[in-house]
């Protein structure tokens, strides 16, 4: 026990020798001085394992982390791949929000592309993730780092690192990368300059929000009127923007979310599916009527929509709003592939098969729906959509908030809402009703124990109807890679689906839940609309059992 323990000590004496940040420096000081066994061992049982989704987690002190050191190691790490790929001289463009350290974390990445004989430019302010997936295609990069945690509790921090495509990282490159920041021996081996590095003007949003034109028809309508939260995040200057440069009348703030704040003082998590995370906004939208409301999440990659219901307000589903843009799409002309992940709701592949369009569908992640080819759209349900590949190869939650607004403004030319098309959409192909058991922990060994059990003793039923397909995802299928997930088909004419697996980027496990219910006429809505709630709430309450939860 004393040899762990003076091995933990001279681990966490070694890296506090190296630390370039006073504030992580002094905590780590502390809890040396203080003989905290337990606080150190938090932060040195291991590494923060740079993967698909780059790194994120808690700001603090120790390789377990998110500070300079790690982002210094995971900067050095990939400039190593990039030269090892033959980018030498590349550039590469990075970009932050306003979370704590984004800034001193993109100018440590600026400076380790710089030492390592690459060219970086850094844009010019914090801003949308999209801005940052655009800047790379737009300039030519050879590969992007956004600092982000999307949206992520306000101590969370994260990198995540995309390729001169414009998409994010897949395999085999996350683990190239994480080998080379593993051979990373110590930060006194980096060169890290004072300067060198570009730092960008106004032009690279300029040229992200003229590339938001083709988003739009010429001369469609553009009268709907909004009410729009930022979340604290880094949306609103880009969002009244892109609004004011396309006609459409100026958002009604939600004051209280509308500047950045690392704090997020207003919500429990930053993520406008959260309970709570959109009360002042339906606060706003009763005082001022809006036909709609938009929210952006801290980074503006991801767009909700809440419409008028009842005398309040509802937050439509991803998968609801990924069908409503959709259909505009289809309405609108487009040619092409439409692409979701496998949790999204099978609604999309209805709708691109009456109009004659291809339809794939990926793991998880943007990281793999931008890859389709002949991508013309794709969304999954966690309110990301991506509406013009060829600017952004990932979700925008600016351009999908202008799809939006062009949309509910075409509707509201003819009397109609977002909701009446939704109606249509149900009676064309059945209601597609999906809901989401989800499960936040401090312990992931919950996650990791709930997925053994589900494998070792598969559910046989659920909601009184018989599972006739399970499907390990872990093991790949004909058109997947493998992903640790769990599928189930349910028997009878309701096409239920269930899908179970542990979030990427948060401490929860997440089972995604669809039945379709026939409709015949619009009198049937309203009691489908109540046997699919009951369906699926029967199906999470025995799921939950089945996971022990």
């Amino acid at each position: 026990m004393e040899q762990a323990q003076d091995d933990l000590l001279t681990r966490a004496r070694t890296w506090l020798a190296e630390d370039p940040d006073e504030e992580t420096a002094a905590e780590l000081s502390a809890l040396i001085e203080a003989g905290d066994t337990a606080g150190l061992a938090d932060r040195f049982s291991g590494t923060l394992q740079f993967g698909t989704a780059g790194l994120r987690g808690e700001i603090g002190a120790g390789p377990m982390r998110m500070n300079r050191s790690v982002v210094i190691r995971a900067a050095a790490g990939l400039a190593a791949y990039l030269k090892a790929q033959g980018h030498e001289g590349g550039l590469v463009v990075v970009g932050y929000d306003a979370r704590y350290k984004s800034a001193d974390f993109a100018r440590d990445t600026a400076a380790v592309m710089t030492g390592a004989g690459l060219r970086a430019a850094v844009l010019p302010r914090p801003l949308p993730t999209p801005v940052l997936a655009y800047a790379i295609r737009h300039l030519g990069a050879v590969a992007g780092v956004e600092v982000t945690a999307s949206h992520n509790p306000p101590r969370d921090n994260g990198y995540k690192v995309y390729l001169g495509d414009g998409s994010q990282i897949v395999s085999p490159a996350d683990a190239e990368i994480a080998a080379e920041i593993d051979a990373i021996a110590t930060l006194a081996s980096v060169p890290r300059p004072s300067d060198g590095w570009l730092q960008l003007d106004e032009e690279v949003l300029e040229a992200y929000l003229a590339r938001t034109d083709a988003v739009l028809t010429p001369g469609s309508p553009r009268g709907v009127r909004t009410v729009y939260t930022a979340m604290h995040g880094v949306g609103k200057d880009v969002v009244l923007a892109a609004f004011a440069r396309h006609g459409f009348p100026a958002p009604v703030l939600v004051t209280e979310q509308a500047e950045p704040d690392p704090a997020f003082p207003t919500v429990a998590f930053p993520n406008p599916e959260e309970p709570g995370a959109m009360d002042l906004a339906f606060a706003r939208a009763a005082e001022v009527q809006p036909d709609i409301v938009i929210a952006n999440d801290p980074d503006a990659d991801r767009c909700a929509v809440a419409v008028p219901d009842n005398g309040g307000w509802r937050m439509l589903r991803g998968d609801e709003v990924g069908a409503l843009l959709a259909a505009h799409l289809v309405h609108k002309g487009a040619q092409g592939v439409f692409a979701e992940s496998i949790v999204s709701s099978s609604l999309l592949g209805r709708i691109a098969e009456a109009a004659n369009l291809g339809y794939e569908e990926t793991l998880t992640g943007f990281k793999w729906i931008s890859r389709v080819e002949g991508l013309r759209y794709g969304y999954e349900e966690a309110l990301g959509y991506c509406v013009d590949p060829e600017g952004v190869r990932d979700k925008d939650g600016i351009t999908a908030a202008l799809l939006v607004a062009e949309l509910a403004s075409e509707l509201k030319e003819q009397g109609r809402t977002l909701t009446d098309l939704l109606d249509d959409l149900a009676m064309a192909h059945g209601l597609h009703h999906t809901d989401q058991l989800s499960v936040r922990v401090e312990d992931l060994s919950v996650i990791a124990d709930a997925m053994a059990r589900l494998r070792a003793e598969p559910p046989t039923a659920l909601a009184g109807l018989r599972v006739v397909s399970a499907e390990d995802l872990s093991q790949g299928t004909a058109k997947l890679p493998p992903t640790d997930g769990l599928r189930y088909y349910l028997e009878g004419d309701y096409k239920a689906r269930v899908i179970c697996r542990p979030s990427g980027t948060e401490p929860k496990l997440k089972c995604y839940l669809e039945v379709v219910v026939p409709v015949a006429e619009a009198a049937d809505l309203a009691p489908a609309r109540v046997r699919g709630q009951e369906i699926l709430d029967t199906v999470k309450k025995d799921l939950a059992a089945a996971m022990g939860l």
